[in-house]
């Protein structure tokens, strides 16, 4: 079953804070599956979050959010 989190949620069980999730919103290395249309709020799902651990991942090693972004877009456009 996949799992559907408001940004405050995801930030949670990534331990990154709302703050970086939306930073990274505005960069394009994270992306939102949907927004409510009664209250604008964004939704994310598993994905996203796999997204997260792989940014992470390749941030301890030392790559720049632009390699990070160019890395993830090479390999799902």
């Amino acid at each position: 079953m996949r799992s559907i989190y408001l940004i405050k949620d995801l930030a949670k069980v990534s331990g990154c804070s709302t703050h970086t999730l939306k930073f990274y919103l505005r960069l394009g290395i994270l992306k939102e599956i949907g927004r409510s249309p009664a209250t604008n709020f964004r939704y994310f799902d598993d994905s996203s979050y796999e997204r997260l651990k792989r940014i992470h991942e390749l941030q301890k090693k030392k790559l720049s959010l632009k390699e990070i972004y160019e890395k993830l877009e090479r390999k799902n456009p």
